[in-house]
Formats: structure tokens, C-alpha cells, sequence
């Protein structure tokens, strides 16, 4: 019997350019609603991708406050989540939402 082996599946692998990144976080955050763990990981998981080095550099904070903000179990402030995503080169955006109570008129 041959037994098979699996390496770890890790996002940041794939997080080759500026479109995959995009891409990747709008998906997130269309799957995870309201899970702001999720949203901190997959920045993690960008972070990761780019270089974690330099954004501890462009932050001011430490790799290790990095890594444990943006790991899915860590709880960091808005304001971090706003200082990483602006050192990442990313934009926030904001667009209002349908809500259930919506109704379409034709």
C-alpha cells in the first residue's frame, strides 16, 4: 500500500499579484459576513504573501504582534487592521449593502 502525503495548503502561496489579492479578500469577506477573524487571517494571509519583514518595517510594530493580530485568533484594532491594509497598499471601500427588507420594484 502506498501511502500519500500532503503538504499544507497555505493562501499566501497563491497570492501572486495585486488581482489575486483583491480577489481573495472580496471573497472572504463575501463568505466570512460578519467574522472579523476571518477578515484579520486573510490579511495575515496577504501580509504573508508580500513579506512580512518589511511590513513589520512599514508598520512600526513588531513581526510577531504581526503575526498574532493577523492570525485568525488574535483581536486587533481597527486601527491596525486600517495601518496594514494602507502599508499593504490596499483600499477600504464601502458600498451600501441590500438588506432582507429590501423589496425590487419593476
Amino acid at each position: 500500500m502506498t501511502q500519500e502525503t500532503f503538504s499544507r495548503y497555505d493562501a499566501a502561496d497563491y497570492l501572486k499579484d495585486e488581482a489575486d489579492i483583491a480577489a481573495y479578500l472580496e471573497a472572504v469577506i463575501e463568505d466570512s459576513g460578519s467574522d472579523a477573524a476571518a477578515i484579520a487571517h486573510a490579511l495575515g494571509d496577504v501580509a504573508r504573501a508580500r513579506n512580512m519583514s518589511q511590513l513589520a518595517r512599514d508598520t512600526g510594530m513588531t513581526r510577531e504582534g504581526l503575526y498574532k493580530a493577523l492570525s485568525g485568533t488574535g483581536n486587533p484594532s481597527f486601527a491596525t487592521i486600517l495601518k496594514v491594509s494602507q502599508a499593504l497598499g490596499l483600499k477600504m471601500v464601502f458600498t451600501a449593502a441590500a438588506r432582507p427588507d429590501d423589496h425590487v420594484t419593476a
